[in-house]
């Protein structure tokens, strides 16, 4: 499990990333603190992989923390969680070594993928001791592949979808892709409403990239099922 730290001074705020990072597989919330000073504490004693890190935080600066991480040597990552969008911040946030920059208000979609990026890249790392170019490239170029990959960069989506909802659900398809499903298996995978996944699943149905069948029962609605072409 890659343990996890949210610094974060909004105590709704807080319990919303809590939840968030409870739909990801493979992570776990480690400690959960309002302030620098409380983050510094619990990391001078303790270790964890991900700092999900505010930047506004009340007679604080986040990008404080990460120089302190970096002059102390502590190597957990940070992902920076922030409704800061200035340019300037933004360099300073890569200058000091983030993963990763969401802007609030952000999607789940989207930080479902931040974390699925970050998960790839440590059990890459896990078991080796060295890596090759072209695993190295998939790793630091992972959106651009995953765009790639997924042909998304070919489809215009149409006004009201979202690439990285797309991409989540095409990711998933592409592994249960020998099966059929239902809309209701893949919302439960994914942690999407149901009713976006239907969304979805229509649209690439209409452009021919999954099957659609229909089962009828004896009570009830009838049961549509998807399935990945080959």
């Amino acid at each position: 499990m890659i343990k996890t730290m949210i610094v974060e001074d909004d105590p709704m705020v807080r319990l919303i990333n809590s939840k968030f990072l409870n739909k990801v597989d493979g992570f776990i919330l480690e400690k959960a603190v309002a302030n620098l000073s409380e983050a510094k504490e619990f990391l001078s004693s303790n270790s964890v992989d991900l700092i999900l890190l505010d930047v506004f935080l009340p007679n604080e600066n986040g990008i404080d923390l990460l120089k302190w991480l970096r002059k102390n040597e502590i190597s957990s990552d940070v992902i920076l969680i922030t409704a800061d969008k200035s340019i300037d911040r933004v360099k300073d946030a890569f200058r000091y070594g983030v993963v990763d920059y969401l802007i609030k208000p952000f999607t789940f979609e989207r930080f479902n993928e931040s974390l699925s990026i970050f998960k790839e890249r440590i059990n890459s790392f896990k078991n080796n001791e060295t890596i090759e170019q072209g695993e190295l490239d998939k790793l630091i170029l992972s959106n651009k592949s995953k765009e790639t990959n997924n042909e998304e960069v070919k489809l215009n989506l149409e006004k009201g979808f979202n690439k990285y909802t797309y991409n989540s659900i095409v990711n998933e398809l592409e592994n249960i892709k020998e099966d059929y499903f239902t809309t209701e298996e893949l919302s439960e995978k994914l942690g999407i409403a149901k009713v976006t996944v239907r969304k979805y699943l229509d649209y690439m149905s209409k452009q021919g990239q999954i099957e659609k069948i229909i089962e009828y029962g004896k009570i009830g609605r009838p049961l549509y099922k998807y399935k990945l072409k080959s």
